[in-house]
């Protein structure tokens, strides 16, 4: 029995358990970067997949495929104009060769982030603090395209930066607040004024319109007058051309007549108003003819 034990199940046991080391299930987001006697080996990336790999002679590294993050903490940097800037940010990163992200670098994270802090502080020296506090998204473009660059002979790649945050020194900041105070007050007071010279044109409008319906209706009520007038006009030139010359004469006696009547009153007619008179007289004169 115990030489069936040495020989037999011993010999069972050892091989699952070889097999169970030699055979890796790859997920779909994960590589197996494959060397052979301490030698990358050509076609060295295994997965994803049921791979099978040679115990002893074979070592193997895991590789995540997925995009991760890097935070990195807050730096000082130094503007263009001596402005001393806290900056923090995040890089989004992902490995697209597995080979060289095992080979060319010990620990990918670690070097990205030192040199992330390196290339920001190079940055933000090439800019002023107006610069630096107005262009973020500028500098977080730059700062990918200069952490891609490196990271790109580590077989990764950098997709993504973007900037938390970046406090100015405190003065600045004092300063920053009270140019924000006297921006919303100006504001402010640019909205009222708007507002009362839009209200005085309301108002003037209004006048205007009521000056204009004031005008219309006084000259309507002059029309209307003047169309009574002229109404009235041509009655009476209708009725004057209705009296004839002998008609006339007799009303024309008849009114000297009764301003002859009072005793008080004296009247003088010039030798050109009894001129004028002759035809009247005539005209008289036919009309007793004509009653006789």
């Amino acid at each position: 029995m115990g030489t069936f034990f040495v020989f037999v199940v011993v010999p069972i046991i050892f091989v699952l358990l070889v097999l169970f080391n030699a055979i890796k299930i790859v997920r779909e987001y994960q590589r197996l970067v494959l060397f052979r006697f301490g030698k990358h080996a050509p076609g060295g990336v295994l997965g994803p997949g049921i791979t099978f790999v040679w115990p002893i002679m074979d070592q193997i590294v895991w590789v995540d495929l997925r995009e991760s993050f890097l935070e990195i903490p807050e730096q000082t940097c130094i503007t263009k104009d001596n402005a001393p800037v806290s900056v923090d940010f995040l890089i989004y990163w992902k490995v697209i060769d597995p080979a060289l992200s095992v080979i060319q670098v010990r620990n990918f994270a670690g070097a990205l982030q030192g040199i992330a802090t390196t290339t920001l502080r190079a940055v933000v020296g090439d800019m002023a603090l107006d610069e630096v506090l107005s262009k973020r998204e500028q500098i977080n473009v730059i700062l990918r395209t200069k952490l891609d660059e490196v990271t790109g002979r580590w077989g990764g790649k950098v997709t993504s930066v973007e900037i938390r945050e970046i406090l100015p020194p405190t003065e600045v900041q004092s300063a920053m607040t009270k140019q924000m105070a006297a921006e919303r007050h100006r504001r402010a007071v640019v909205t009222e004024s708007d507002g009362t010279k839009q209200a005085a044109v309301t108002i003037a409008e209004g006048e205007k319109q009521s000056a204009i319906l004031r005008a219309e209706g006084e000259r309507q009520s002059q029309i209307l007058k003047a169309e009574g007038y002229a109404k009235a006009l041509e009655s009476i030139f209708g009725a004057a051309k209705s009296i004839d010359a002998k008609t006339m004469s007799l009303q024309y006696l008849d009114t000297l007549k009764a301003l002859g009547a009072s005793p008080s009153t004296k009247y003088i007619f010039p030798m050109e108003f009894t001129t004028l008179l002759k035809p009247f007289v005539e005209n008289i004169k036919e009309a007793i003819a004509a009653k006789k």
